[in-house]
């Protein structure tokens, strides 16, 4: 185990000698928003067609066992601008526009990733959907973003409208504005137009871009569902038109990815892709494999598409196997910025992967929480990953179950019953994470 341990350490140092001998990369990060494991065609799907988020993961790095930190869209979030458990910087649920159902504040005091590059010397924006916060201190403008354009809220109500129960949440910088199209289109406008203003800087950039599709409403464009249902091979109508939604998400990466081509920076752009959490199930969005959808802690809810690219230093057609988290990305960004990481990270970097090879030595331990307003009263759920085991709930109230991912990764039987001390021996290392959580104020 030490050789291993020695031999994945010397990897890592190996591959970021050679990224340090480049230009610091330009940095962009693609969010999705409720985007299931299986609704991209990079893993084999056959209904939906997703060629340019393919090519980031042809042309970089797939992952095939990655998972969001929390089930729902804020805990996610916070965790990835912070590298730690959502808890820990006070977003333990979803925050939303109703202050009487929002069940997290983003803790000020916590340096965010754009924050920590922007002291680096990075340009640093953000570009669609915030979800952590309306007011001042937690505007985008304050969490280190130099430039923000998207929407504050927690989700729209059309794609075309862009309000939230009657409220407007699109901004500017602090500028209220009323853009008019469809929000991937604006939102993919607004990246490239960043990009054309960027590359005239000294600077390198670090872009966030948080789509809001696929999330619900499914309102894609009639040309793209026209498109789906011409092809006449998916009998559902919601499926189809999560197809069409999210068909019409990728081919706006596309044009985000001509544009990098276009500007000469893709060599040396650190480009990550993936989703929120896992895909909701009403909505005729899919996880396949996995058991379950969003707000689940079953892995259909976890579970998500996760692909990097940086022909700098990393070849291409990797496929790793290796279990992390996404907020993996915040050390793995100050790695490849050459930037000191922050004492309590939680998260771990991605860097010694980027050749594509496993780290043998390394296993981690996963902590996840959700907490929630109406039939769940305001109280918190939670799961714990050590190794092949798994401990969870999916709600307040009932017993957690026991999942032996390894003999059972489809969480078919639960063998809480059958393994009562393992049980206990996990809930006492889960009870530590939640007292950890506790220390931090989430009102």
């Amino acid at each position: 185990m030490r050789t291993a341990f020695l031999f994945a350490l010397f990897r890592g140092l190996i591959i970021l000698f050679v990224c340090s001998a480049q230009a610091r990369p330009n940095m962009l990060i693609i969010l999705t928003d409720d985007q299931g494991y299986a609704d991209v065609s990079m893993y084999g799907r056959t209904d939906v067609q997703t060629p340019n988020i393919d090519r980031l993961a042809r042309e970089g790095l797939r992952f095939t066992n990655m998972r969001a930190n929390a089930t729902v869209c804020s805990p996610s979030r916070a965790a990835l601008l912070t590298g730690m458990y959502p808890d820990r910087v006070g977003v333990p649920g979803v925050i939303r526009t109703d202050p009487a159902d929002s069940w997290g504040y983003f803790r000020p005091q916590r340096q965010t990733l754009p924050e920590a590059l922007r002291q680096a010397g990075y340009q640093t924006a953000c570009i669609g959907k915030w979800h952590l916060g309306l007011t001042a201190p937690n505007l985008p403008n304050d969490r280190g973003f130099d430039f923000f354009h998207g929407f504050l809220g927690d989700m729209m109500d059309s794609y075309t409208t862009h309000l939230r129960q009657g409220n407007n949440y699109m901004r500017k910088n602090r500028e209220t504005i009323t853009p008019t199209g469809h929000a991937t289109d604006l939102f993919t406008q607004w990246a490239c137009d960043y990009l054309h203003r960027a590359v005239t800087q000294a600077k390198p950039f670090f872009l966030y871009l948080a789509y809001n599709a696929p999330h619900f409403p499914i309102e894609p464009p009639d040309s793209f569902l026209a498109r789906v249902r011409a092809r006449n091979t998916i009998t559902d109508e919601k499926r189809r038109r999560t197809v069409a939604l999210v068909e019409h998400l990728d081919a706006n990466i596309g044009i985000l990815l001509q544009t990098l081509d276009a500007l000469n920076l893709t060599t040396n752009t650190w480009v990550v892709f993936t989703s929120d959490n896992g895909g909701s199930l009403p909505h005729g969005q899919c996880n396949a494999p996995w058991r379950d959808g969003k707000q689940s802690h079953y892995d259909g809810g976890l579970r998500v598409p996760f692909a990097m690219r940086y022909p700098a230093c990393m070849p291409s057609g990797q496929v790793s196997t290796y279990a992390g988290l996404c907020f993996d990305i915040y050390p793995t960004a100050l790695a490849l910025a050459g930037v000191p990481l922050p004492s309590g990270l939680d998260a771990t970097s991605l860097v010694p992967l980027f050749s594509g090879t496993e780290n043998p030595a390394t296993q981690r331990t996963f902590y996840f929480t959700r907490r929630e307003g109406g039939h769940y009263g305001g109280k918190d759920y939670h799961a714990w990953i050590d190794g092949p085991w798994k401990l969870l709930q999916n709600n307040a109230t009932s017993p957690f179950e026991l999942y032996n991912l390894a003999a059972d990764p489809y969480e078919t039987t639960n063998l809480a019953h059958h393994e009562p001390t393992r049980v206990s021996i996990m809930l006492k290392a889960l009870s530590r994470q939640i007292q950890k959580g506790g220390q931090t104020p989430w009102q």
